[in-house]
């Protein structure tokens, strides 16, 4: 999940299968047929091998994750056969969020939660996953930027009964989403806790409901995110899932100072002994990324502990090498202008170049999940962030063919033009 909030039929598999790369996971790889002028083409789509069979083998792990982030429309037609055949592991991209499950009661004023958790959306998800003998990685538990207000409703005045009341309503949301998604493997704990300042002394993002209540009357912000994993932790406990993952995630974790201020909250959890297992690095990034810091990225959060993990989460490359600016003042200019609806090989070439490295990076033992946010280039966040135009970041495209990207990832022999 980004710091915003996305913009969210029946399978018509015999139709879609030949786009999204034939049926069944064997194929091999491929040389790529040569076109005129000597300049390589990319393979056929029904030659193509399942992402999922040709990574798991590729970091010697049976089953490993290698997932997308879905909507329920995407349980059906050309999104579903992609899902079937190339990935073995699914996040909701809102379904599981607490606005969706737990929204506030209309008309009540001051808030209070709905009668019942709304948790059909995200059950069709791990419905179809079951289906498909898919895995599903729970996102998120808690996020600032979808709090119903009766988390954090109480009586301000009276600050250790109001600490208490907000507590108790975290601890109610968590144990009853976690019981009923019982077979997650891992859960985001908490989302984008951190603050974007670099190297903070004090490493928390106060512009969180979350970090405000817990604050009020002069008490520590920051507890809600060690609560959160306490909570989480005795849930599973008394779930007696040991092997499910409880997971601190956020973003530009491949920025060092960002990286930094994500160090130091994991290490807060641990201090206050409290149960976290790893990172989540969104990985949401632009053709201009440095795998080098990547790389340190996950060997940081090693070096905190040889227990923790690191996953991959949220994974996506904007076909566009923005600067800095244009994140802040989010209009084009700085954004660079509109690619259109067919970028230029050139873009797409690097594009495939930076993923091939990416997943060589990914490579290791501690990266034990790896998910695109998205199934194709049809469905992604950014042809609206950080302005409106045509993105292409994902390894299918529209039609749901595999793109360069994929073929570099699958194939290490691919030459791309």
């Amino acid at each position: 999940m980004n710091r915003f909030v996305y913009a969210g039929v029946a399978a018509i598999l015999s139709a879609t299968l030949a786009a999204c790369g034939g049926g069944g996971d064997g194929g091999g790889s491929l040389p790529p047929p040569v076109g005129g002028g000597g300049t390589p083409q990319l393979p056929s789509p029904a030659s193509a091998p399942a992402l999922k069979t040709t990574l798991a083998a590729k970091f010697g792990m049976a089953n490993f994750p290698i997932g997308a982030a879905i909507e329920v429309a995407s349980t059906g037609g050309t999104d579903a056969a992609i899902l079937q055949k190339h990935f073995s592991s699914i996040t909701a991209e809102n379904a599981m969020k607490p606005d969706t499950i737990w929204p506030n009661k209309p008309g009540t004023a001051p808030a209070q939660p709905a009668d019942q958790p709304n948790f059909g959306p995200a059950d069709a998800l791990v419905n179809f996953a079951a289906t498909n003998s898919m895995q599903v990685r729970g996102h998120t538990l808690l996020w600032h930027q979808t709090v119903p207000t009766w988390f954090v409703v109480g009586d301000l005045n009276d600050t250790m009964g109001y600490r208490a009341t907000v507590q108790q309503h975290l601890r109610t949301y968590i144990t009853a989403v976690m019981n009923h998604f019982p077979d997650v493997y891992a859960w985001d704990v908490v989302n984008e806790a951190a603050t974007d300042t670099p190297n903070a002394a004090d490493p928390y993002r106060h512009d969180s409901l979350w970090y405000a209540a817990y604050a009020n009357g002069g008490l520590d912000g920051k507890d809600y995110v060690v609560d959160a994993f306490m909570i989480a932790g005795e849930v599973r406990a008394a779930m007696n899932k040991p092997g499910l993952k409880l997971m601190l995630n956020d973003y530009n974790t491949e920025i060092p100072g960002k990286r930094a201020n994500v160090l130091k909250i994991v290490q807060d959890v641990i201090n206050a002994g409290a149960p976290i297992d790893g990172v989540g690095h969104q990985l949401h990034l632009n053709l201009n990324a440095d795998v080098a810091q990547v790389t340190a990225a996950f060997a940081a959060v090693e070096a905190v502990s040889s227990t923790l993990t690191n996953h991959v989460t949220e994974l996506d490359v904007s076909i566009y090498a923005d600067p800095g600016t244009c994140f802040t003042q989010r209009t084009i200019p700085p954004c660079l202008a509109d690619l259109g609806a067919s970028p230029p090989q050139s873009v797409l070439s690097q594009q495939a170049t930076l993923y091939r490295a990416l997943f060589n990076a990914f490579n290791r033992p501690s990266v034990t999940s790896v998910s695109l946010w998205g199934v194709a280039d049809n469905h992604t966040w950014l042809n609206s962030w950080p302005v409106n135009r045509t993105n292409r970041p994902l390894l299918f495209d529209t039609a749901g063919n595999p793109k360069w990207a994929f073929w570099t990832v699958v194939d290490s022999s691919i030459t791309v033009p």
